[in-house]
């Protein structure tokens, strides 16, 4: 049996193809239209994965879209009667665009389907079907998972209408048994506060988490007595005299702020400590929301494994203490955690809930081969389409091509590495990500000034060989996905000095810092990754001479991209990204491209490509 699961019309469209249960593509389709967090019809992710498969859309026995439009539109109605009259200018945007659209993705979704294969007008009869979108992030989450039993926490922000839920897998069943109902929202709150502090919504979450461990949570108890009554089982409500998103088109308002003593920041001014505070209190309000909810149904059910799915799922930060707080045996979370891994769950609870197909729980890590799903390029590929693009390249054997980048990592460059299919989900795993060295002090500050082009506040994450990840960080498990924040060892640990504070750019004296500076954020934590050579044996390969040369097994790894565009996808994304930014080394398959050998006139200015968020 043959599932297309898709996932479209709000954020992170995608696409994924399951066949007999095996996951055999999924990506998001922002990184073929190379537009950030792409929500229309995933057409190119469709055909990526028909095209992995060797199949056309009429060979596709089912097709399953992760939510319901009509719950969803529902919800809306409801939402705009309760708060009737206000909200009058918010409905009357909204309504031409679902009256038009969104009511009609039926014959939306036909519409697209059709025109890349020429189906017949009736070829989707019976094809289509329609989950629910909690249940496809749950999907997502436990059927790839490598427990046979296990717990399901979903959080984001809203769905049709859950916002929160829980359920039990146990082998291919699953069974919804709570839920949080719009609008009293984790996601929603979280998302609220990234409006406040200047960052965007559905995006810029990621940042307040980067930027909390840098304040002091100072809000906490006005947050708790007076924005979000949170119960000790975890259950909450939201006051919604401080909210926005039911009838406006804000996330906060004028009441919000004058409760914090603040305007909203925009995104031009200055982050200052009152702005660190505010991530630093909403971050442990959503930890300790987290915690309740973990805690108590641990209690109630009693099941050991924890499976956790839902934009909120990806706050490592939260996860983190859920591990070190022991409360589950073992955590499992879904890598594509938000609306693209949607797409992955819908078709996985069409071909194990609707048609009662069994699963085959996997001896390895999981199901997700990594979350290497995307699209890879033979080498004669790579050198077409490099060469098509005006690079300069040499072509090494494997060994030759290791050395060459370790050396280049070691002399402190950064190097651009395109290796395998591409991940699936927002984090860069080793396939398309930008690597340095996790020990030179002057690695984060370059890497996000001079080659991101984002704020120096923000941390790298550290790719560890899994074998060694107890002598370097404060965990002994698995965390393939990035999804795993933890601290760095106490004997890896050691106080920054003068001139590394200076070169960090940080205002605080005593900043604590490590043997790996590029990675230990500002609290001694890290957002590790933990390196398998069965899922990525490259990369392993990679970090494993870089410890023979260096006794270091750990490697900077960031997404390879720049602020405001999307993880690259192809050699031709790739050697744009390398000639717009200062990377100095670029590695595409067995391809070796160095900056100072490409024609100057093929650099690109990203600052006036693209519009910067």
């Amino acid at each position: 049996m043959r599932v297309l699961g898709i996932s479209a019309f709000y954020h992170d469209s995608a696409a994924a193809l399951i066949v007999d249960g095996h996951i055999v593509a999924a990506a998001q389709e922002e990184r073929f239209t190379r537009k950030k967090h792409d929500s229309g019809f995933p057409a190119n992710a469709v055909s990526y994965c028909l095209d992995a498969a060797g199949l056309s859309i009429t060979d596709v026995d089912h097709i399953a879209f992760y939510e319901k439009p009509f719950l969803k539109f529902e919800r809306l109605l409801e939402t705009y009667v309760a708060f009737a009259p206000r909200g009058f200018e918010s409905f009357r945007m909204a309504m031409p665009l679902w009256l038009k659209e969104k009511l009609m993705q039926k014959r939306l979704l036909g519409e697209e389907l059709r025109r890349p294969g020429g189906l017949r007008a009736d070829a989707l009869d019976g094809k289509l079907l329609f989950s629910e979108h909690h249940l496809s992030h749950a999907a997502s989450a436990f059927y790839p998972s490598p427990f046979r039993e296990a717990l399901i926490l979903t959080m984001d922000g809203v769905g049709e209408w859950p916002t929160t839920s829980v359920a039990i897998g146990r082998d291919h069943k699953i069974e919804v048994t709570k839920e949080i109902h719009f609008p009293h929202s984790i996601g929603l709150l979280y998302s609220a506060f990234t409006y406040y502090t200047g960052f965007k919504v559905n995006s810029g979450e990621y940042k307040v988490m980067g930027l909390a461990p840098y304040g002091e949570p100072r809000f906490v108890d006005k947050i708790m007595s007076t924005v979000v009554d949170v119960k000790p089982d975890g259950s909450f409500r939201l006051n919604q005299d401080y909210f926005n998103y039911c009838t406006g088109l804000t996330m906060s308002n004028d009441r919000f702020a004058a409760l914090f003593g603040a305007p909203v920041r925009s995104a031009d001014q200055p982050l200052t400590q009152f702005h660190m505070d505010i991530a630093a209190s909403v971050q442990a309000v959503t930890e300790e929301i987290v915690l309740r909810l973990c805690r108590s149904l641990r209690r109630e059910y009693g099941l050991s494994k924890l499976c956790l799915a839902g934009g909120v799922a990806l706050n490592c930060v939260a996860n983190g203490k859920i591990w070190r707080e022991g409360i589950f045996s073992d955590i499992w979370v879904q890598p594509a955690a938000g609306d693209a891994g949607g797409a992955l769950g819908a078709a996985l609870a069409a071909y194990h809930g609707n048609f009662e197909r069994p699963r085959i729980v996997s001896n390895g890590l999981d199901a997700m081969a990594g979350s290497y799903l995307g699209p890879s390029f033979s080498q004669d590929e790579i050198e077409t389409r490099l060469g098509a693009a005006g690079g300069k390249f040499t072509v090494l054997d494997d060994d030759a091509l290791i050395d060459a980048t370790v050396e280049a990592l070691i002399e402190e460059k950064a190097v651009g590495w395109m290796q395998g299919r591409m991940e699936f989900g927002p984090r860069a795993l080793g396939g398309r990500s930008i690597l340095g060295d996790p020990r030179s002090p002057t690695m984060q500050k370059t890497l996000n000034l001079k080659v991101k082009y984002r704020e120096s506040f923000r941390p790298f994450a550290p790719s560890v060989l899994r074998e060694d990840i107890q002598d370097w960080f404060e965990f002994d498990g698995d965390s393939p996905y990035m999804l795993m924040v933890a601290g760095v060892s106490d004997k890896r640990r050691t106080p920054m000095t003068a001139e590394q504070q200076a070169l960090f750019g940080i205002d605080k004296l005593n900043v604590p810092r490590s043997e790996l500076p590029a990675v230990t954020h500002v609290d001694y934590s890290a957002r590790i990754q933990t390196v398998h050579k069965e899922t990525n044996p490259r990369y392993h390969r990679l970090i494993s001479r870089f410890k023979e040369r260096t006794g270091c097994p750990v490697l900077v790894n960031t997404s390879f991209n720049v602020r405001g565009e999307p993880i690259v996808c192809s050699p031709e994304d790739a050697f744009r990204c390398f000639m717009g930014s200062e990377i100095e080394l670029l590695v595409v398959g067995n391809c070796l491209l160095r900056k100072p050998d490409q024609d100057p006139k093929l650099k690109l200015n990203y600052e006036t490509a693209f519009e910067l968020d």
